[in-house]
């Protein structure tokens, strides 16, 4: 599956579940910038797997919200690209593809396990980066067993068979520096294919960065730990790895990340309060330390002040009256 392309290519992956807020915009305007000051090209790609929860509005004015704001892309949605289709939706066939070659490596098995067992065995915090663990040594079962669970309506999901050898994972993080993981350690057998069928993220996500070529990633903190296991799949998978930078996360005040429960700090209810898309740049800006205080401005008059290494490493509390 080795798609070489050779230029620099930036990208940002929002996922149209909800109304974007100030933590997505905070991410969107870090990548686009890292983009422009290197000349790469920045791709913007819906990841819309998730049928339960994406939906065609929210994608719809996800695009709108980041024109307002001032943030372009010369490839994704609407415009197209040499690395087409931009939606998640679109491409399934690429991941059935990928997890084909998965298996052909003897790395992929079907676990029956509920997500019961599998919390339970994992005692883990919420989010992706938990490890998870297949309790009940589905690796191992028979053809015969298979097609029993399957005779009694247990859909199994398809794990990753990581093996335990060779898999610490070192890489220079362009915001926090050096990170290693041994991943079978640390993450487990994780999903590929949920039992419904839907492709994870943790497989959708290489095969997307690997085959559009992107080489620079800016995405939030809170994915650091989820980081070496993609980048292991990259590497079986034939792809070159990009190059991470992890931003510390926009908290509210008592400490939980910015999520679309926060709708006063959505995009379109700042908009109706009357918050002009300069003003949100500035104070973003000045979070990052672009600014030593906010003050209106468009993205392109930042263009050559970021600079990852000196972003803060703690999280960013904000509070809505802030903007005002």
């Amino acid at each position: 599956m080795t798609r070489t392309i050779p230029t620099a290519r930036g990208r940002f992956a929002p996922s149209p579940t909800g109304a974007i807020h100030l933590g997505n915009v905070w991410t969107a305007l870090l990548a686009w910038l890292d983009a422009r000051q290197r000349g790469a090209a920045f791709v913007l790609r819906m990841e819309d797997l998730d049928p339960d929860r994406s939906r065609p509005h929210y994608a719809a004015q996800l695009l709108h919200d980041l024109r307002w704001l001032g943030l372009d892309w010369d490839e994704g949605p609407e415009i197209g690209g040499p690395s087409a289709p931009y939606r998640q939706d679109e491409r399934r066939g690429l991941y059935a593809e990928a997890l084909a070659t998965l298996k052909r490596e003897g790395l992929v098995y079907a676990c029956f396990c509920t997500r019961a067992e599998v919390r339970a065995a994992a005692s883990a915090p919420h989010g992706i980066a938990q490890r998870e663990q297949c309790v009940n040594r589905c690796w191992s079962l028979s053809q015969r067993e298979q097609a029993e669970r399957i005779a009694k309506r247990r859909r199994p999901c398809l794990r990753i068979r990581m093996p335990h050898t060779a898999t610490s994972i070192h890489f220079d993080d362009l915001c926090r520096g050096p990170h290693s993981e041994q991943v079978s350690l640390a993450a487990g057998d994780f999903v590929l294919r949920r039992a419904d069928g839907v492709h994870a993220y943790q497989l959708a996500v290489v095969v997307d960065d690997g085959l559009m070529g992107i080489t620079h990633v800016v995405r939030g903190a809170d994915l650091l730990d989820s980081t070496a296991r993609q980048m292991w799949l990259h590497h079986v998978l034939g792809f070159r790895p990009p190059h991470f930078a992890h931003v510390p996360l926009l908290i509210d005040n008592v400490g939980q990340r910015l999520s679309k429960r926060h709708a006063s700090l959505a995009v379109a209810a700042l908009r109706a309060a009357g918050i002009g898309a300069p003003t949100i740049i500035g104070w973003l800006a000045h979070w990052a330390g672009l600014l030593s205080a906010p003050q209106a401005v468009r993205p392109t008059e930042l263009v050559g002040l970021l600079d990852l290494e000196r972003l803060p490493k703690h999280d960013i509390v904000i509070e809505t009256q802030m903007l005002v």
